[in-house]
């Protein structure tokens, strides 16, 4: 839908396009137009709008000039004061109340189409339609559009808001005939008035007089203006508008009195006089309304006032009354109820009726009130709310309810009060029952009669609880007391008092009878514990004398295993006595306890020390018995163990001697290196053996010192070991030194190689000839010289070190020519080199300063050449914006101006350099230098002339322009202060005069600085152009007239306010002060005002302290302008002064505000700084994580072990940081939830930032897990491949032994066969090397997947290697075989022929076996000579797989091996005959000691199994039974491992040999077995049987002892003469246990006559 200031937007488009139309035709049409008529028309039209155009002009600059006056801005030219944008937006901002977007800084084009653009943006959004219409065209200036734009916006923001409706037909018209159709309305009836357009309806004037006489007559006389004399009418009615009615006069008489006056420029000036006025209605208007108001208000205020008070009185009664009536105090007794409902019914029959006729009369009068009102055709009278009639009989009913209820309440209340006696008289009753029943039972717990055993103390346990069963029953009809006593407590019974005293009477006794029972009972589990104690000790007792016999044993083992396996079993043995012991101090810790307690004892401290004693007297002996027993086992076990040591250090000394006696200390620098790390590991595995053989050669002194086996030990040598072992640590040292040397040696001559290298290429750099074809070039070749330069300091320190190594040689290697002679030659080398160096250095830097000195000279030239030019050309120039580019393009070159001055005097110090050397061309250099500086003086001079000629034009132009502005401000402000004489001296004068001096007199204090700076520029300006003397002093004089004018004016005003003077000073104080409070208040509630970092927060919480006291300050202020107003306005009743009351109203109003807003905003800026402090910490947890984030994004794994094991260890390092760190996040965590829980307003950011804190933190910890893994996986990569490269360099090693072909030489060929006899052993050993290698490189293959590539890669190339060094080996093996075939098999077949004999001879004469361990001696023999046996078949076929050897080198080889063969063969038949016979032997000597063994055990058993102690009460005889038990699962347990001893007696009785005596033990050991198990047997029925007797005779006493206390009980005095059911059923009740006890005596009675018979 198109509104009203659409079609306006329209026509006004439509009217400028035919403009456009008309004028923009093209010179071919109007050269093909020969009319002169058209011509004449053309020329007319185009004066006519260029005449329009005008007026629009000058009426739409005073209509912007009369807004832009709010802002104290002005315009002089439409078109070209709104290019640059800013005056737009102010004017658009003053218009619609908002602020629009600030204007960009600058003059630039680019500047001004930004600025339009927001303004022309700003209207897009405001709906106002903008066609043909851009920035730019403004920006130019285009007369045309600015006029639109202006235009438009006049419609949007003055005209459109006009809009009325007519009645016929409801038409809705547009602003313009609204606009149009209201001057028609208000100039209707005037004479010589017709208004039907905007255009010649006004030329005369009088509808402008009109407008003005219809709303403020009083201002013209209508009947002296005639319609012929227009001009005075419209001069009229503009000058009355702008004084009386403060209309700017957009128009001048000579644009409306015209033949064609401009629509636009018309509706633009009415359209003031339309909004004024309609302002003037509406406050016309609502002043009637309020007189008729007041006066109808007057006319019914007595009655009104009469009904209220009558209606007010009976509320307020009925109020009361119900109040009165609602209040349930009733008194607390039955007789002050009674009284209560007597004086109720009194109010009902005496004091209501009255109440009740008066109602009714009020009724009356509100009919009387309401029917005159309708009689005066005036709106009928409502009471206000809550004293209508309805109102009234509300509340009336309301007193109806109120007085049911308490008649209600009343006779409840008697009800409850009659109940309540009857409850109290029960109470009674049943506190005297239960007060008698307690104190007969307190008297009858107070009793201890326990006993002195284990049973009876049992005994007397079950009667207690017997009594404690019963007053549990009882404790219900305690508390049905209590619940009788709080239920009248709860009603408020009167006697309450003397209820709780007997309730507490009764409580009283029953805590004291529980305490009671409690007590017994605590006395009684005393006793209990005691004899429990009691008899865990005998337990103990007897298992301690158990264990003696075991430790009693003298064995200690015969060899290593039995030692360690007996030593074993001790150790077991010692747990259970450590267990044992840990049971016994606890029982005996307890026990000691009942004799050291005070208070109640329950048995004799003595009799408990004494057992206590006892029972630890039985664990040191045996704890001296296992100490005694375990020293002889170690002792056993050390001896074996010292003996089987030396044994294994001796082997292992020799066969290291046999390995490091070569003097092979390498033949080059890694060699010496590989061979270094071999002999570290062995020297680290012979500190390790070394202290373990001390160890054990100290061992063996002490046991050989004790006199234990020394025999044994002197036999094993000792003495001999430890000398064994002195040679080879001397033959270690030994080799160390040697490859210490050796290594120091080769990286001595490893250095000299490269230091000598290093010089000459030196040497060859500082000969070179080239400086440099120019200057970029020259500076390569310095940096490159000053490298060279550093390298030879470094090669002269390693020079120097090298000498000091030579030095630290062995004497030798000192002595040798080579070595001081490479010295020599390397010094002459380093001085020739550093001479040439030096020159060469002299050379380039001497070539820089020539390129630097002619070619920034020429430089330099070229650059003030053409800026000499430049300011040769430059004019001062006359405009404003002209020389402010002027300025700027100076102030650049003084920029330039320093750059081009360190040039200079580069060019300068380079100059002196020259000089200084005696360069060549130093005359040459000199008169370039000279000429250089000649003209830089000369260039700096005419720079400041030319500066200091701009500034000052610069400073006359501006002195000009705030001359001019600074006096038409001050003329205007003084013609303000005169207008201020018309505003009358009412109060509204006095105010308007007040403000707007006020304002005047603030701005002084400006146009007073304003002034000074004008004399000091007047007195600049008049020495720096004293031909402009005179014009300046003239612009200072004319501004100092206009401020004595406006000066004099502000004093006449004063002067005639005089009389009104306190008002005024109130005034002004009061306009001071609410400004203050205003900038206060706003400074206080700049809630969008939020701190950006915590130091901006401690910076606003400082301001607001400061504005606290500011407030605080002005609180003196406040006071007196309060008291002040009281002054002032205390006695005046002039409506017109209740405005300033309002306003000192508004102003304690917002003092009272001020203060709340300031503990707002001090909450609001403390929450901000917690937030602010909140973020720092979180920006230094997030610094923290993004640190640890970063470390652990470029982690690398190392591909050496170094590496891995340097990056591991950084990597543990900052695993401990991150650790030691961990808390700090979590910190600003809990610190963040802790404002949360506060309620702080940035608590969605806080927690938004908890979370991405945890979340990250969380990332980081796993990752520095993963990365952990990832570490640790790389190092254990890295050590398998460093020990693939390690053994692949052993590999090579022993490849290049192996490769050896030196065999054939006849010289030395069996020392060679030897050294790879012992190079194969070496390798032999070395394949578990390998072994471990693929071991580890498997499980690491298997644990990470991700490395089985390389692993398996790396274990192929070990294997092919380790296959080649085999293959190589035997080749070398079968080759040296080959050359020494001969001498080998003489040799091995007599060493064969000598161990054959050594063998027959020794099985010829074996001795026989006489027991076990002789059989296990020659077992271990035989053992040995098959191993023998078996080596040499071994070496029998490696002769043979090598081949038989050459006809003539060996006599008969084949006849001899054959015959050897033969005879290895023969002794094998004798070797397993003899195994055969000591296996049988040891079979049936074995069997033999197993026999005696188990014999010997079950005659231990069978002791105890016969014994006749069957216990003497009821605990011996459980403890007893306890015993038996134990025996018998002994025995089961045991019954496996003897049947398999008696199957293998009763199998060597019946086999090939049998053995008699072995099976004669055999039956005797089963004979013995069966009368044991037969035995134990009929032991556990005696057991059984004694201990049902023993249950018989404890029943037995505690049936005789229940029945004695229970006499106690039944006394004669307690039995009743009459018979009396309910004390029957009392005493019945109370002795419900004793049915329970009789029955069980009628058990044990039964039980009785069962065991005897």
């Amino acid at each position: 839908m198109t509104s009203a200031n659409d079609y306006e937007q329209l026509e006004l488009q439509q009217q400028y396009s035919r403009i456009n139309y008309r004028w923009d035709a093209s010179d071919d049409e109007l050269d093909n137009d020969n009319s002169s008529a058209r011509l004449f028309e053309r020329s007319r039209i185009k004066a006519l709008a260029d005449e329009r155009e005008a007026v629009q002009k000058k009426t739409f600059t005073k209509w912007v000039n009369s807004h832009l006056a709010r802002v104290t801005c002005r315009i002089s030219d439409l078109y070209m004061d709104l290019r640059d944008g800013r005056v737009l937006i102010k004017l658009l901002e003053v218009l619609s109340g908002e602020l629009l977007p600030k204007p960009t800084k600058g003059r630039m084009r680019i500047h001004c189409l930004e600025n339009v653009d927001k303004a022309l943006q700003f209207l897009k959004e405001q709906r106002v339609h903008l066609e043909n219409m851009g920035s730019h065209d403004i920006v130019d200036g285009n007369h045309r559009l600015v006029l639109g734009l202006i235009w438009t916006i006049i419609l949007r923001f003055q005209i459109q808001d006009i809009i009325v409706e007519t009645q016929e037909g409801r038409e809705t018209r547009s602003a313009r005939d609204a606009l149009l159709l209201w001057c028609q309305m208000k100039t209707a009836g005037y004479p010589h008035v017709n208004v039907t357009n905007f255009t010649s309806s006004w030329k005369d004037g009088l509808a402008f007089n009109a407008l003005i006489h219809r709303h403020r007559p009083e201002l013209v006389d209508f009947q002296n203006l005639t319609k012929s004399n227009a001009r005075h009418n419209l001069e009229h009615a503009f000058s009355v508008a702008e004084r009386h009615l403060g209309i700017t006069p957009l128009l001048d008489p000579e644009d409306v009195f015209t033949e064609n006056p401009d629509e636009k420029s018309i509706i633009t000036y009415v359209v003031a006089f339309y909004h004024y006025f309609s302002k003037m209605k509406v406050l016309e208007v609502e002043g009637r309304r309020l007189g008729k108001v007041i006066e109808h208000a007057k006319e019914t205020e007595r009655m009104i006032e009469g009904y209220g008070g009558l209606a007010s009185d009976l509320l307020t009664w009925i109020e009361q009354t119900i109040a009165s009536l609602n209040s349930r105090s009733f008194a607390n007794s039955l007789a002050g109820v009674q009284h209560q409902l007597q004086a109720f019914s009194t109010y009902r029959t005496v004091e209501k009726p009255p109440k009740f006729q008066e109602k009714g009369n009020l009724e009356v009068l509100l009919f009387t009130i309401q029917s005159r009102m309708r009689a005066n055709n005036q709106r009928v009278y409502t009471p206000h709310e809550g004293r209508l009639v309805s109102d009234i009989n509300r509340a009336w009913e309301q007193l109806e309810k109120a007085e049911h209820e308490r008649e209600l309440a009343l006779r409840n209340e008697l009800i409850r009060q009659e109940k309540l006696e009857q409850l109290a008289r029960r109470f009674d009753r049943k506190a005297a029952m239960r007060e008698a029943w307690l104190s007969e039972n307190q008297r009858l717990v107070a009793q201890d009669n326990f006993g002195q055993d284990l049973a009876a103390v049992e005994a007397a346990k079950k009667k207690h609880e017997a009594i404690e069963t019963d007053t549990a029953a009882y404790r219900e009809r305690v508390q049905a007391i209590e619940a009788v006593a709080k239920e009248l407590e709860l009603e408020g019974y009167h006697d309450i008092q003397r209820i709780n005293g007997r309730k507490d009477n009764i409580l009283r006794l029953w805590e004291q009878l529980l305490e009671l029972l409690a007590a017994r009972r605590q006395r009684l589990e005393m006793n209990l514990t005691l004899q429990h104690l009691f008899q865990e000790m005998l337990h103990c007792i007897d298992w301690m004398d158990e264990v003696k016999v075991k430790l009693a044993s003298p064995e200690s083992g015969k060899h290593l295993l039995e030692a360690e396996e007996l030593l074993q079993t001790h150790r077991l043995l010692e747990a259970d006595m450590a267990v044992q012991a840990e049971k016994t101090r606890a029982i005996s810790a307890a026990a000691l306890r009942f004799a050291d307690a005070e208070g109640y004892r329950p048995c004799d401290p003595k009799v408990i020390r004494d057992r206590v004693s006892h029972l630890e007297m039985c664990r040191r002996e045996l704890q001296v018995l296992a100490a005694r027993r375990r020293a002889l086992l170690e002792q056993s076990r050390s001896l074996w163990t010292c003996l089987w040591e030396l044994d294994e250090a001796e082997s292992w000394i020799k066969e290291q001697e046999q390995l490091y006696s070569s003097l092979d200390f390498g033949k080059d620098l890694p060699g010496v290196l590989l061979l270094q790390r071999r002999h570290a590991a062995f020297e680290a595995e012979l500190r390790s053996r070394g202290g373990r053989l001390e160890q054990t050669l100290a061992v063996g002194e002490g046991l050989a010192a004790a006199g234990r086996a020394a025999e044994q030990l002197r036999e094993r040598g000792g003495a001999a070991v430890r000398a064994l072992w002195a040679q080879l640590e001397e033959l270690a040292a030994f080799r160390r030194r040697g490859l210490r040397d050796a290594e120091g040696f080769f990286q001595f001559q490893a250095e000299v190689e490269e230091l000598a290298e290093g010089l000459q290429d030196a040497r060859r750099r500082a000969a070179a000839e080239e400086l440099g074809q120019d200057e970029s070039r020259t500076l390569v070749l310095l940096r490159q010289h000053q490298e060279l330069l550093d390298e030879l300091a470094a090669a002269r320190e390693q020079l120097d070190r090298l000498a000091q190594q030579a030095e630290g040689f062995p004497p030798e290697l000192r002595a040798g020519p080579e070595a001081q002679s490479r010295l020599a030659a390397l010094r002459e080398l380093h001085a020739e080199a550093a001479a040439l160096a030096e020159q060469r250095g002299r050379q380039l830097q001497d070539a820089l300063n020539l390129y630097t000195v002619f070619g920034e000279s020429d430089a330099c030239h070229l650059w003030m050449g053409s800026k000499e030019t430049w300011l040769g050309e430059l004019e001062v120039p006359q405009a404003l914006e002209d020389l402010d580019v002027t300025q700027r393009r100076l102030d650049g070159l003084e920029q330039d101006m320093a750059t081009v001055a360190s040039q200079i005097d580069a060019v300068n110090q380079a100059a002196d350099g020259l000089l200084a050397s005696g360069h060549p061309r130093s005359p040459q250099v000199r008169q370039c230098r000279e000429q250089l500086n000649d003209r830089w003086g000369r260039f700096r001079e005419l720079v400041s002339e030319r500066r200091r000629a701009v500034g000052s034009a610069l400073r006359l132009l501006n002195y000009n322009l705030e001359s001019e502005e600074t006096q038409k401000w001050l003329r205007s402000k003084a013609r303000a202060v005169e207008a201020t004489a018309e505003l009358g001296r009412d109060l509204a004068g006095v105010l308007a005069t007040q403000r707007k001096l006020y304002g005047i007199e603030r701005e002084l204090a400006v146009a007073r600085d304003r002034l000074a700076a004008l004399r000091s520029q007047a007195e600049r300006l008049a020495e720096e152009r004293p031909e402009a003397a005179t014009e300046v002093a003239q612009k200072l004089a004319m501004a100092t007239s206009a401020w004595d004018e406006l000066q004099a004016a502000l004093a006449e005003r004063a002067a005639s306010l005089g009389e009104a003077g306190q008002l005024r000073s109130f005034l002004q104080d009061l306009d001071d002060f609410q400004a203050w409070l205003f900038g206060a208040q706003k400074a206080v509630a700049a809630v969008d005002e939020v701190p950006a970092s915590l130091g901006e927060a401690e910076e606003m919480l400082q301001r607001h302290e400061a504005a606290r006291r500011d407030a605080e300050e002005h609180a003196g202020a406040f006071a007196a302008l309060a008291e002040a107003g009281e002054r002032v306005l205390g006695g005046q009743t002039d409506p017109e002064y209740e405005g300033l009351r309002q306003r000192l109203d508004g102003v304690k109003d917002g003092w009272a505000a001020l203060g709340k807003m300031a503990e707002a905003r001090k909450r609001f800026l403390t929450q901000c700084r917690n937030f602010q402090e909140f973020l720092r910490d979180t920006k230094q947890a997030e610094i923290l994580l993004t640190k640890q984030e970063y470390t652990l994004s470029h982690l690398e794994l190392p591909s050496t072990l170094e590496g891995s094991a340097a990056a591991l260890h950084r990597f543990q390092n900052f695993r401990a940081g991150v650790e030691s760190n961990a808390k700090k996040v979590p910190e600003v965590v809990v610190g963040g939830t802790k404002l949360v829980a506060e309620e702080n307003i940035f608590a969605e950011k806080i927690s938004e930032k908890c979370r991405t804190l945890q979340e990250r933190h969380g990332a980081v910890m796993d990752k520095v897990e993963e990365a952990a893994g990832l570490m640790q996986d790389n190092h254990d990569l890295q050590t398998f491949l460093q020990s693939c490269r390690e053994f692949d360099a052993w590999v090579d090693e022993k490849m290049l032994m192996a490769q050896d072909v030196s065999y054939g030489e006849a010289r030395g060929l069996h020392s060679k066969w030897q050294k790879h006899q012992a190079f194969m052993a070496e390798l032999a050993p070395n394949q578990s090397w390998l072994e471990k290698i693929e071991a580890e490189g498997t499980e690491l293959a298997a644990r990470k997947p991700q490395y089985g590539a390389v692993v398996t890669q790396r274990l192929e190339e070990l294997r092919r290697r380790w296959a080649e060094l085999r293959s190589a080996a035997e080749d070398k093996g079968r080759q040296l075989f080959e050359a020494e075939r001969a001498a080998l098999y003489a040799r091995s077949y007599g060493e064969l022929e000598s161990w054959l004999g050594r063998a027959q001879e020794e099985l010829r004469h074996a001795e026989k076996v006489k027991d076990l361990t002789a059989t296990n001696l020659l077992l271990k023999r035989l053992t040995r000579l098959e191993e023998q046996v078996k080596t040499w078949m071994k070496e029998l076929e490696e002769l043979g797989w090598q081949g038989t050897p050459a006809t003539g080198d060996v006599p008969d080889t084949t006849r001899q091996e054959q015959m050897l063969r033969q005879r290895v063969l023969e002794l094998l038949e004798p070797l397993e005959r003899k195994r055969k016979e000591l296996e049988t032997a040891k079979a049936m000597y074995q069997l033999g000691r197993d026999l005696e063994d188990e014999t010997l055990w079950v005659q231990e058993r069978l002791s105890l199994a016969r014994s006749t102690d069957h216990g003497t009460d009821l605990p011996s005889v459980q403890r007893l039974t306890k015993r038996n038990e134990t025996l018998q699962k002994e025995l089961a347990g045991h019954a496996p491992r003897l049947g398999e001893v008696l199957s293998r007696g009763e199998a060597a009785g019946s086999g090939e040999e049998p053995g008699p005596e072995l099976a004669a033990q055999a039956q005797e050991l089963r004979a013995l077995w069966e009368t044991l198990q037969e035995e134990a047997a009929a032991r556990h029925r005696r057991l059984r049987e004694a201990e049902e007797a023993q249950q018989y005779y404890l029943d037995a006493d505690e049936a005789e002892a229940w029945v004695s206390e229970q006499e106690l009980f039944m006394g004669p005095e307690e039995k009743p003469k009459v018979r009396n059911d309910s004390m029957w059923c009392s005493v019945f009740g109370g002795l419900c246990c004793t049915g329970l006890c009789l029955a069980g005596i009628s058990s044990v009675d039964s039980g009785g006559a069962t065991l005897f018979r």
